[in-house]
């Protein structure tokens, strides 16, 4: 007859407590990850002296040959009004960002910036590089 010792019995670690560990903590830094919004395309921005950081949560490009990009969609300049008021029911006290590149003309950036103010957004802001 055999007798079951000690080293005959299966020792194994349970791994249950570190894979919940390991979930909680990629929950965690998925929860905490801050996610940078974009306009849609990329734009070179005028030089400012008085740049701040806003944290803003409707971005609007325009590029050098007056394109509209709101959401990373191209947007036709009769219908920017329409797009922030959209975007503005989601978040009502979300301010407002203008992305303008150098070429673009004086006049879109003051027709998107009128639109947004007609649209509601008392929070609007141009943005420039530092």
């Amino acid at each position: 007859m055999a007798r079951k010792t000690q080293d005959d019995t299966d020792s194994t670690i349970d791994l249950t407590p570190m894979l919940d560990v390991v979930f909680i903590m990629l929950i965690f830094f998925i929860v905490t990850a801050s996610f940078v919004k974009e306009a849609g395309i990329n734009v070179i921005k005028p030089a400012g002296v008085t740049a701040t950081d806003r944290n803003a949560k409707i971005l609007i490009a325009i590029s050098g040959n007056d394109e509209v990009w709101i959401d990373k969609q191209p947007v036709d300049k009769r219908s920017v009004r329409v797009q922030i008021e959209r975007l503005r029911a989601d978040n009502p006290k979300g301010g407002v960002v203008i992305q303008a590149d150098l070429g673009a003309s004086a006049e879109m950036v003051a027709h998107v910036l009128d639109m947004a103010r007609e649209a509601g957004a008392s929070d609007v802001a141009l943005s420039t590089e530092r």
